[in-house]
């Protein structure tokens, strides 16, 4: 990925994600040299970038850390889309994080999932710092096709904290 086509992906996500849940221009560019992490990005009729997932894959489950489309495009099914396209290829568990089911908002963003075939699961999750001195944020994950074992949780909660979350600073799982 080139710097200008990184740009863009990362204009995305300062205009689609709040600090406290992307990391800084610096800390999400070195995360491309991370063998587990690659950009997925979908372009328009001029070549443009409109959307993207940023995705860890582990030999265990795949991690979609973010999904953004670009403001001027939202609306138009493309993030279903790339989503859909995603998970169809993948024959391991895919599993992301969402905000608890307590606004308007995040109820929307749940549904958008399990349209897509996602299930909430109810283990109690925090997604650690992503930039220095933001807070633990109180998460759920969802995983794709079925819901997580208790096991499966903890392994997966596991790596993220040590794979994903190693680059922001790091955690022990609770």
């Amino acid at each position: 990925m080139n710097i200008r086509e990184f740009d863009k992906v990362y204009a995305i996500m300062k205009a689609s994600f709040p600090d406290s849940e992307r990391r800084t221009y610096a800390g999400q560019k070195e995360l491309l040299a991370d063998p587990h992490y690659r950009l997925i990005t979908e372009t328009d009729d001029n070549n443009n970038i409109i959307a993207f997932m940023a995705v860890w894959e582990f030999p265990q489950f795949r991690f979609v850390e973010h999904i953004a489309v670009d403001p001027n495009t939202r609306g138009s099914g493309i993030g279903g889309k790339l989503m859909s396209t995603y998970i169809g290829e993948s024959a391991k568990h895919v599993i992301l994080e969402v905000e608890p089911p307590d606004t308007d908002l995040a109820q929307r963003r749940i549904s958008f999932y399990e349209r897509l075939g996602f299930q909430l699961n109810s283990f109690e999750y925090v997604q650690p710092p992503l930039q220095t001195g933001q807070p633990d944020l109180p998460l759920k994950i969802m995983s794709y096709p079925q819901s997580l074992t208790e096991a499966e949780f903890v392994l997966y909660r596991e790596i993220l904290y040590t794979k994903v979350y190693k680059a922001a600073g790091g955690r022990q799982a609770p």
